[in-house]
């Protein structure tokens, strides 16, 4: 199959290139950089030159492809508003392109504020809805083009996909604790991350791909919640640095723009996804990643 994936040469993307070309399927990468196109060559991989905001290159992109998978996102945490217009224009064009097509059309989402109290399953809809919700209500967006002829699939990722190499959530709580000399959490550390490994994750947009019905909410989660205190734990250990408490008033003031997501509970389960697409994570758990080091370039 000829897919075509946005965010191909990113942390979760790399993954995922590497995994539908392994299983025999076309990837044409969608690339921003030299640097970045030249990684998706070296890969076998095909390349379009562009960005988010090239919605042209984006309609043509989802025009000439069989399938797309779309996991690019902008991450600019200084402009939230701003990401959340590109994601939502990036997925209007991208679903407009496909319409009538009856083509794949797998869209990475997130499991934040899916449930309160418990943890989120794949039968819990998206409460954002629109322009000026979180990531401009993208992954209701895209499955709405399954009424349209297209056959959407939302991908929601866990907020840690960790792996060595990773630059996100965990390598970002790994510098502040480096930094502030310790490694902290927030309260009684009691709230709860699910976690999933890169390559786990990657395997299951493969599966996605192939097996999926339109329609489909995918949780690409492998641990269901693991307690922020472990988390802190297992980085304080990884680094040698005493292990504290933060009181939650000061949760912003220590951790920054990443403590609203740290002082949140983020389980979630994938039973129902394992169930339907066969698929069992094997990868290491996100302690066993910083046990054994994978966020070791952080120091």
């Amino acid at each position: 199959m000829r897919v075509f994936v946005t965010g191909a040469s990113g942390w979760i993307g790399s993954a995922v290139t590497d995994d539908l070309l392994a299983a025999g399927h076309e990837v044409t990468g969608l690339a921003r950089s030299d640097r970045s196109a030249a990684a998706l060559e070296a890969k076998g991989a095909w390349v379009r030159r562009g960005d988010l905001d090239d919605l042209d290159g984006l309609r043509l992109g989802a025009q000439d492809a069989e399938a797309v998978i779309h996991l690019a996102n902008k991450h600019d945490w200084a402009d939230p508003a701003g990401t959340a217009a590109a994601e939502r224009a990036a997925v209007q064009t991208m679903g407009e392109a496909l319409a009538g097509t009856g083509r794949p059309f797998l869209v990475a989402a997130g499991v934040a504020g899916l449930a309160q109290g418990r943890p989120a399953t794949e039968e819990d809809a998206s409460p954002h809805h629109g322009p000026g919700s979180p990531r401009g209500g993208s992954e209701n967006l895209a499955l709405e083009f399954a009424g349209q002829g297209v056959h959407s699939v939302s991908l929601r990722f866990a907020p840690t996909v960790h792996g060595t190499g990773d630059h996100g959530f965990i390598a970002i709580l790994s510098a502040i604790a480096h930094e502030k000399g310790v490694s902290a959490y927030p309260g009684d550390g009691a709230n709860r991350w699910s976690a999933v490994h890169v390559r786990d994750a990657a395997r299951l947009v493969t599966l996605g791909l192939g097996k999926a019905p339109a329609g489909s909410r995918l949780h690409a989660v492998a641990e269901e919640g693991v307690p922020t205190r472990a988390i802190a734990e297992a980085i304080g250990r990884a680094f040698d640095l005493p292990v504290s408490s933060i009181d939650p008033a000061d949760v912003p003031g220590h951790f920054g723009w990443i403590g609203t997501f740290f002082g949140m509970d983020l389980a979630a389960t994938s039973t129902a996804t394992q169930n339907l697409l066969g698929w069992t994570p094997t990868g290491p758990t996100l302690v066993e990643d910083l046990d054994a080091g994978a966020y070791a370039i952080t120091r």
